[in-house]
């Protein structure tokens, strides 16, 4: 199998990193939420199918990480029961653009539409003080600085200006806010400290 043609593998999946205060040990709670963060299993989703890119068998790519160097760090993925042995991968619009092996034409292409590419957790290696996977945040409840019930992290979104969380008030509703030192001044494997000021 030929290798990705894109330039040298990173070391490493590209994880999140910001540093809260309060912060000690990186997150292990991987709840699932909805297919594109399905941490069950012991797997950790680095990227979702968005659809078929012209009509070569690419596909177009949402990612959780940083850039498309995480994915290249994996040869294979898990996706919805089978695996998918990446060939090549470059930036494209909102997310990446890839090829797999075993996707060799527009109808196989769109049928992996909403597909999420899994990696094994234990094929990554451990996260550093202040790094996260998105799927690390998902579920996990929020507090304000005070001890009021925030509601539960539902999401984790990144619109290019860093990461944001998604959390489900108890009532239902749903707001959201930047994952950044000032918002979540304190966050651990059980919950995040939400500053309510930053919520909207």
């Amino acid at each position: 199998m030929s290798g990705p043609e894109t330039p040298p593998p990173a070391d490493r999946a590209a994880p999140h990193k910001r540093q809260p205060k309060g912060r000690t040990t990186p997150p292990k709670a991987m709840p699932a939420h909805r297919s594109e963060l399905d941490g069950g299993g012991g797997f950790v989703t680095l990227a979702a199918v968005t659809g078929a890119h012209g009509v070569q068998g690419e596909v177009r790519l949402k990612l959780f990480t940083d850039d498309p160097a995480g994915l290249r760090a994996h040869p294979a993925f898990e996706a919805a029961g089978r695996s998918l042995s990446l060939t090549a991968i470059r930036p494209g619009p909102n997310g990446a653009v890839a090829r797999f092996a075993e996707i060799r034409d527009r109808t196989a292409a769109e049928g992996l539409r909403g597909v999420p590419l899994r990696v094994a957790r234990s094929d990554l290696p451990p996260l550093e003080d202040g790094e996260y996977y998105h799927a690390d945040l998902i579920g996990l409840d929020c507090h304000s600085p005070d001890g009021d019930v925030l509601g539960r992290i539902v999401a984790v979104e990144n619109f290019g200006a860093g990461d944001v969380i998604e959390i489900e008030r108890p009532d239902g509703k749903r707001a959201m806010a930047p994952m950044t030192p000032a918002a979540v001044p304190e966050w651990n494997e059980k919950r995040l400290v939400v500053d309510p000021a930053f919520l909207v």
